[in-house]
């Protein structure tokens, strides 16, 4: 594991790529071990991406975290958009399916993340909580923002990313950065309207710090409304 880590530490593109491609790996095993596995895998895979992320700080000098009113501000309206647009539109699921491109959801079993149903109302199922909000809360919006925002935007713009400056406006970049963010969530439209959203304050600061809090804060306040409205769609 440490030679591995050597190579991804030489290559600025692999040092922002390897952590994200792990986690989702991981996240796409999720299902392999049966309904209590994934939440394991999930904690698992949480302690995996955080030590990589730690080991590669010194590597990826734009991963730092910076608080603005902005942040703030972005982080709160995100979550409030992503619930409240949410009866608005289909899912990927059901979107895929009105296009001829995917099965009738309605015919699969309903699988939710939620721990309370699998392991009761207990230590256990608290557990799980405490580790889904603090991962993505604190682990997601790293890996994220370094991958979407600060490689994949400007790779998109030059392979020779490094040289591009975050604050550089590009609209086919900005475009395509985003329907790829947004098309990874089952909520895909909140996804392509909260990565706007980021990346504004990126174009705004000339940083990923403060999309990387924005992101927290939006990922906190929606696990906190998933657990506490009994929600458990958005998980």
């Amino acid at each position: 594991m440490s030679s591995l880590m050597d190579n991804v530490r030489k290559s600025p593109v692999l040092a922002r790529v390897v952590p994200f491609v792990v986690f989702l790996v991981l996240t796409s095993a999720q299902g392999w071990f049966g309904e209590g596995g994934r939440y394991w895998l999930y904690l698992a895979k949480t302690v995996v991406a955080a030590w990589m992320l730690w080991e590669l700080r010194g590597v990826i000098a734009e991963m730092k975290w910076a608080w603005s009113w902005e942040a703030a501000v972005v982080g709160v309206g995100v979550c409030v958009m992503w619930v409240g647009i949410d009866s608005w539109y289909p899912g990927q699921d059901v979107l895929w399916f009105r296009l001829g491109m995917g099965d009738d959801p309605a015919e699969k079993p309903a699988s939710v993340w939620n721990p309370f149903e699998h392991f009761g109302v207990g230590a256990m199922a608290w557990l799980f909580v405490v580790v889904r909000l603090a991962g993505s809360s604190l682990v997601v919006p790293m890996l994220e923002e370094v991958f979407y925002r600060s490689f994949v935007y400007r790779y998109l713009i030059s392979p020779e990313f490094e040289k591009v400056a975050l604050n550089r406006v590009h609209w086919v970049s900005l475009g395509l950065t985003c329907l790829i963010f947004g098309f990874t969530h089952q909520q895909w439209l909140a996804g392509i309207l909260c990565g706007l959203a980021y990346h504004w304050l990126v174009f705004r600061k000339n940083r990923i710090g403060d999309a990387m809090t924005a992101h927290a804060i939006t990922n906190f306040l929606l696990g906190l409304w998933v657990v506490f409205q009994d929600d458990w769609k958005f998980w």
